[in-house]
């Protein structure tokens, strides 16, 4: 059987399990790459090679520095003062844990993000006695729109910001920080309309939490002030990681190096402890995902597609910018938006090959699409998963349908928003 072919039932028969998540994703990816190796449509050599160890570094280093910021009790502490700063009202407490969750997913993850703060919600609405749901989906929207805002935010960022060396940390936030600010607060107002009527306390409860001492929330002080000591200078390196000619993996595996020096350098158990909670399981989904797409890559399906790509749009940058930012969007609702990304890097680059001399205004549509469209259904990103599946364990269903009615038009609204601003911005 010719190779290329071979590739693409590979590729398909992978996509297609991942999305019915019948069999876990990071095992079929991996079991994918393998086929691919064992039936020699490309070699380990060539599958190592494709694999994108900055992409990798720069997981690993974030994952070990917020496991360690975890046992601060941060979170904790910026929750009730989020609280108390807004008097305990359900509607406004909904719009500060909202920007809270988006910031806090734009420096650290949207995934680690909501696993921190989706505990603290479930307190906070349990003393105020009103419904955690409202809540949980503007969690699920602010973190994946907060994501969009920063190379480290949310993982389709990491991929386009490893694979394109120009697009640094800087760059991400000078073309994405203003266009995420403005769809979090447009998104945020439609929320609260829907939602206002339904979250109603009574005073006494609200006195409750304005007694609550936050401070009590931090349980290691000194192990806090060398955490924001740390992810201060690795956020400031990552500003200014081209200008010091280092990758974005270097500055935070040397930043989560650094952190370990300085807290469990000495204690086994600490970093075996710490060790564990990287979540090994998203990593290896990378390492499987990165060889299914070399084998695409590599047997030319990849270029034939931006060929028919580059016909579809006549080579017009404003359509072809147009046609990734919306195929992003929908793709990524419906199915993962990481395999999505990894298979579009590729594409975009042939694209570059073959004419396009401006690929920026393709990029950050991408980036957009791919994060923004994460937002469309409860499958379209992680975040939306381990929110639901974190619900679910305290006895709060959100079902597929109930999301979709108010997720999927503030998503289509972002993306109309987004489209104005590509083309604004990049291609007038």
């Amino acid at each position: 059987m010719e190779k290329s072919l071979i590739a693409v039932i590979v590729f398909l028969i992978a996509y297609s399990l991942i999305i019915s998540e019948k069999i876990h994703r990071t095992v079929t990816a991996l079991g994918g790459a393998v086929l691919l190796i064992l039936f020699q449509v490309i070699s380990q050599e060539t599958a190592f090679h494709h694999i994108d160890f900055n992409t990798i570094g720069l997981l690993i280093g974030m994952m070990i520095m917020v496991s360690i910021v975890s046992q601060t009790g941060l979170f904790k502490y910026l929750a009730i003062l989020a609280a108390k700063k807004v008097n305990a009202d359900p509607v406004k407490l909904l719009v500060s844990l909202g920007v809270l969750t988006a910031v806090s997913s734009a420096l650290l993850d949207n995934v680690t993000t909501v696993l921190l703060m989706t505990p603290v919600i479930f307190s906070i609405t349990a003393q105020l006695k009103v419904t955690p749901i409202p809540y949980l989906i503007t969690e699920i929207l602010a973190s994946n729109i907060g994501g969009t805002a920063t190379l480290i935010g949310d993982p389709p960022n990491i991929m386009i910001g490893s694979a394109v060396k120009e697009l640094t940390f800087a760059a991400f936030i000078n073309n994405l920080a203003v266009i995420s600010f403005l769809i979090l607060l447009i998104t945020l107002a439609i929320v609260v309309l829907i939602y206002r009527k339904r979250l109603k306390t009574t005073d006494e409860l609200k006195a409750k939490i304005m007694k609550l001492d936050e401070s009590k929330q931090i349980q290691d002080a000194l192990l806090l002030k060398k955490c924001l000591f740390v992810l201060s200078l690795t956020i400031g390196a990552f500003c200014f990681h081209q200008v010091l000619h280092l990758e974005s993996a270097t500055v935070a595996l040397s930043g989560a190096v650094l952190l370990l020096m300085m807290t469990y350098a000495k204690s086994e158990h600490e970093l075996e402890r710490i060790f564990h909670k990287i979540e090994w399981l998203t990593i290896f989904f990378f390492v499987g995902l990165f060889v299914l797409v070399s084998g695409l890559v590599e047997t030319g399906i990849i270029s034939l597609l931006a060929k028919d790509l580059m016909i579809l749009t006549a080579g017009n940058s404003v359509a072809t910018a147009m046609v990734i930012l919306w195929l992003s969007a929908i793709a990524s609702a419906f199915v993962d938006n990481i395999p999505f990304v990894a298979t579009m890097i590729p594409l975009i680059k042939e694209m570059g090959t073959m004419g396009v001399a401006n690929l920026e205004p393709l990029w950050w549509s991408l980036a957009l699409g791919a994060c923004l469209g994460g937002n469309g259904t409860l499958i379209g990103a992680s975040a939306n998963v381990i929110v639901v599946g974190l619900a679910a364990q305290e006895g709060y269903s959100i079902s597929f349908k109930q999301y979709f009615k108010v997720a999927f038009p503030l998503m289509l609204l972002s993306i109309v928003i987004s489209s104005v601003y590509v083309y604004v911005r990049y291609l007038i």
